[in-house]
């Protein structure tokens, strides 16, 4: 190498060191339920370094349910987060709501009714007269009235108690309740607390009982996606990108979760994970792609919301839901 050459790398070698390389834009994720299996993508996602190659700076934070994310995306709480899109439908029906449907996660509805043998629920509409638990702030409240009425029963003829998420799974195990309202995707860590018990797992699945439409869906603030739309994109492509590879390897998922929430259990996490594959990857995901929100299936999605509610289907302009 000359001696000018040489001169000129070590002045490019200099400026560069002037200049440090610029740092990752920081952003918040909210995740709408106590961190377990189902919720694995995002923890993949920073300890793979998949967020980090994209140049993002993810904190991972706790919500208490969808409705609860849908309002600290609102208010600023966070920038982007996960819920059931029904929880979304409903706020913006009420007012103006400043949080957008980023895309879909799952494409058939996960909610489930969680019992154990003997307690006299063997189907769906054996929940009339029995005391059921859900978590206060989950989605699946919304349309929880209408999928009785769907199968003839009177939603009053159930005693539905609302409680902290954390709750449910030792409630239904102490007898204290004869069901939870649960999505399928924790039934493993429910079963496995029902088996400590002394007690046999049983669940029902809503969309056995004709109920259809988009799960769990990513949402971002309208404001951080205003100020951010770049970011956002980033964001959007490396969370697919964790979610197809944490598919490809459920043990390094549930690896990557316990990495970063110690008290998780490996071994239920990786069922966890692979309970909710099938909610992501389906029929519908073949037809349409991941992260697909296509607008006859967001219709189907505000049907239910809008009669749950009493609604009429033109209370909420669903242009307005997505981002585009």
């Amino acid at each position: 190498m000359s001696l000018l050459r040489s001169r000129a790398l070590g002045a490019l070698l200099a400026s560069c060191a002037a200049f440090p390389a610029l740092a990752a834009d920081e952003v918040s994720f909210m995740i709408d339920w106590l961190p377990a299996g189902d919720k694995a993508a995002v923890y993949y996602g920073v300890q793979s370094g998949i967020f980090a190659k994209h140049d993002l700076d993810v904190t991972v934070m706790v919500g208490r349910g969808s409705s609860d994310v849908v309002t600290k995306l609102a208010t600023g709480t966070a920038d982007v987060g996960t819920g059931g899109l029904s929880a979304l439908l409903q706020a913006k029906a009420g007012g103006e709501v400043p949080v957008k449907a980023l895309a879909s996660i799952y494409t058939k509805q996960p909610d489930a009714i969680f019992t154990y043998e003997g307690s006299g629920i063997e189907k769906l509409a054996d929940v009339a007269g029995k005391k059921i638990a859900t978590a206060t702030f989950s989605s699946s409240n919304v349309s929880w009235p209408l999928v009785l009425e769907s199968i003839g029963v009177d939603p009053a003829s159930v005693e539905v108690l609302k409680v902290d998420p954390g709750a449910l799974g030792p409630m239904l195990a102490a007898g204290r309740v004869d069901a939870t309202i649960n999505w399928l995707t924790v039934a493993p860590a429910i079963s496995a607390t029902l088996d400590q018990a002394g007690k046999t797992f049983k669940s029902h699945a809503w969309s056995d009982y004709g109920y259809e439409g988009y799960g769990l869906s990513l949402f971002v603030s309208e404001t951080y996606l205003a100020e951010n739309p770049e970011v956002v994109d980033r964001l959007l492509a490396a969370y697919q990108e964790a979610t197809a590879a944490a598919i490809a390897d459920p043990k390094a998922a549930a690896e990557a979760l316990k990495a970063m929430v110690p008290e998780v259990d490996v071994d239920i996490a990786i069922d966890q994970w692979t309970a909710s594959i099938p909610l992501m990857v389906n029929e519908i995901t073949e037809a349409d792609g991941m992260g697909a929100i296509t607008d006859a299936r967001l219709a189907t999605s505000w049907a239910w919301v809008s009669k749950a509610q009493g609604l009429p289907e033109d209370a909420l302009d669903l242009s307005t839901v997505v981002a585009k």
